[in-house]
């Protein structure tokens, strides 16, 4: 049993009507339907034998030329272009020309006529009354090239906005890596002055970091266990460099479904990154970072809390929070409102949370 949802059928309906691969059925279908139309029309029975096939091909042709005229020349050249008088003059004048055409080519086979026309048969009023249907039907035209127009002139638009956003993200996507990149050169500038040994590690490990950034981040979509493992070389990373630092990634929820869910790469990395920043602490006492990641009802949550120091200095409000303000649109422009993110603080810990659909 073939069952489409409305959404699907409408969708076909508009692909039909617009897409250029469906071109020649839709001239063949309505090439067919208005023939049909004529022959099975009361009209068509007041001639019989050959000129009853005579006057169907005459109104037939007549007709036809009309609909492309229209389609064609009248609607692109005049409507299209806003000249709305002049193509409702030129339509009217289309159709009183067909008419003509259509009453002069009749006129040789009306003594074959079946029934005599009526005493009191004005040609005239009839001339006009066969105006004001067929202008109404020539319009159905006019409908049908709006509506192709509207349909390309909004997948115009769409793929545009598509562009434009693509080209947002990627524009924060190269923001947030050299701010990473920038912090991580500064804590290699630092350990090298105390501990060489340590910064030899840490620039291999910061190898790694660079790979991942060449070869996942250039991709729209990550697999989430390759994120969870990039956060957790990092804090490693940060472990090494730092004393009196400890963390724990709780990841046992979505251990399984890590291996199919895949979000958009370093969606992470910023709330991370700013956790390590201000986590540390002058006094010298134990800093530390929870992080938890879980899937419930197709999404994702993450949180990530951090201790605070009292103490702690902003020493550049120029960049402070650039890489927090960043993804913040990102996350914007990716899930539009589909999304939540809450942060708390108080005085020893900072936390994040954020829940998106997968």
């Amino acid at each position: 049993m073939n069952c489409q949802t409305p959404e699907l059928k409408n969708k076909q309906i508009i692909n039909f009507l617009s897409e250029d691969r469906y071109r020649f059925l839709r001239h063949a279908g309505f090439l067919l339907g208005l023939f049909m139309l004529f022959y099975y029309s009361d009209f068509s029975n007041e001639f019989s034998g050959v000129y009853r096939y005579y006057r169907l091909l005459c109104i037939y042709s007549v007709f036809i030329v009309m609909f492309y005229v229209n389609m064609y020349l009248l609607v692109p050249l005049f409507f299209f272009r806003a000249r709305y008088v002049l193509y409702l003059l030129l339509l009217i004048g289309l159709v009183l020309t067909g008419l003509a055409v259509t009453a002069y080519s009749l006129e040789f086979i009306e003594s074959h006529r079946n029934l005599q026309l009526p005493k009191n048969y004005h040609r005239t009023k009839s001339f006009y009354e066969g105006a004001m249907i067929t202008i109404p039907i020539i319009l159905l035209t006019t409908t049908v090239k709006l509506l192709q127009r509207w349909i390309k002139d909004n997948d115009r638009i769409s793929a545009l906005n598509e562009l434009t956003l693509q080209m947002e993200l990627n524009e924060l996507k190269n923001q947030i890596n050299p701010h990473f990149l920038f912090n991580m050169l500064n804590n290699v500038k630092a350990l090298i002055r105390t501990n060489p040994e340590k910064a030899s590690i840490v620039i291999l490990k910061l190898s790694e970091f660079l790979r991942y950034q060449i070869y996942e981040n250039n991709e729209k979509n990550t697999a989430l266990n390759s994120e969870i493992s990039f956060i957790s070389n990092f804090l490693n990373l940060e472990k090494i460099r730092r004393d009196n630092f400890s963390f724990h990634i709780n990841t046992q929820a979505v251990e399984l479904a890590s291996r199919s869910v895949f979000i958009p790469p370093n969606l992470f990395t910023t709330f991370v990154e700013n956790a390590v920043k201000h986590s540390v602490d002058i006094s010298g006492k134990e800093a530390y970072i929870h992080i938890e990641i879980n899937i419930q009802h197709n999404s994702l949550h993450f949180s990530c809390t951090n201790s605070k120091s009292n103490d702690e200095v902003i020493t550049d409000q120029k960049y402070s929070g650039l890489g927090l303000s960043n993804i913040k649109r990102r996350l914007e422009l990716l899930y539009q409102q589909q999304y939540h993110l809450a942060q708390k603080s108080d005085a020893h810990e900072y936390s994040i949370n954020l829940t998106i659909p997968v």
